[in-house]
């Protein structure tokens, strides 16, 4: 069959339109891929847990992490070795984290992130403290140094569109510690976010409705625990350290929280069982995020 000459020009003023039209959805397509997070306490790998210690878990976390396959993962209670383990058992991950103390083997707020998607343009750490850019400084009444990681990337899934990420563990004693834990973050996150979306994981120590909770999800810290967001009704078992048993405690202390403009579209506590036994003393918690529209 002959094309005209006119029909041909027909032709290609169409495709002419179409090309940039299918681009662009092309490329809004990408931005609405799904980020999948995870905050994750592993339980530190030198702790006496008997027939739960960490030769006897690690492959269960690393089971836990490869089925929900997180693009970011922030993990509470890391050791250096258990970094490098889980590092050989899952594989296409980056990891971040410095200790929190002046010991080399100190334990860390790591950031696990998936390379395919993701590139690292910077990262640090700062301690919660009066004196965050003091190393291994530690105040009000804290029983321990006390550290948040956090890394800025550029996501190349949704057109090199950038977020800022960090992980933290509060205090497991001092009150007034997780208060102004919660309050510096706020600030910090702020500050180093300038302006970008952010998402925040941790241990918090404390439950739904505390004073650090009330902080961090005030209108003015511009945060939303993504849990709660999905799900808006509370309702009973969503506690989250179970102490290696199948009683959770009643409050839910790891949390996921984003900024404003996120599509969080699920959030769970994965609560998986491994021969009546499970990955960690803390279930992991996870959200699944879409983009906002640019």
């Amino acid at each position: 069959m002959k094309i005209s000459c006119g029909c041909f020009s027909r032709y290609a003023a169409i495709f002419g339109v179409l090309i940039p039209v299918l681009t662009i959805a092309i490329a809004h397509a990408k931005a609405q891929d799904p980020l999948r997070v995870m905050s994750f306490n592993i339980r530190y790998g030198t702790a006496r847990d008997g027939v739960n210690a960490w030769p006897n878990r690690r492959q269960h976390v690393a089971t836990v992490i490869r089925t929900f396959a997180p693009d970011l993962l922030g993990t509470q209670e890391t050791l250096p070795f258990q970094a490098r383990q889980l590092q050989e058992d899952l594989a296409g991950y980056e990891y971040i984290g410095w200790s929190r103390d002046a010991s080399a083997d100190g334990e860390q707020c790591g950031i696990f992130v998936r390379t395919a998607r993701f590139e690292i343009i910077e990262s640090g750490q700062f301690w919660l403290s009066e004196t965050p850019d003091e190393k291994f400084s530690k105040s009000w009444d804290s029983s321990l140094p006390r550290v948040a990681t956090w890394v800025r990337l550029k996501d190349r899934s949704a057109g090199d569109r950038r977020l800022l990420f960090m992980n933290t563990h509060f205090d497991h004693r001092g009150e007034t510690a997780r208060r102004e834990s919660a309050a510096l973050l706020v600030r910090r996150g702020t500050e180093v976010a300038a302006g970008e979306p952010l998402l925040i994981t941790g241990d918090f120590n404390c439950g739904e409705g505390s004073p650090p909770w009330k902080t961090l999800t005030a209108d003015t810290a511009r945060l939303e625990d993504t849990f709660r967001k999905v799900h808006p009704r509370r309702s009973a078992g969503e506690g989250t350290f179970n102490g290696f048993s199948d009683r959770a405690g009643a409050e839910r202390i790891d949390w996921i929280l984003c900024s404003p403009g996120w599509q969080v579209t699920a959030a769970t506590i994965d609560r998986s069982e491994f021969g009546g036994r499970f990955a960690s003393d803390h279930f992991a918690v996870t959200a699944t995020l879409g983009w906002s529209t640019p």
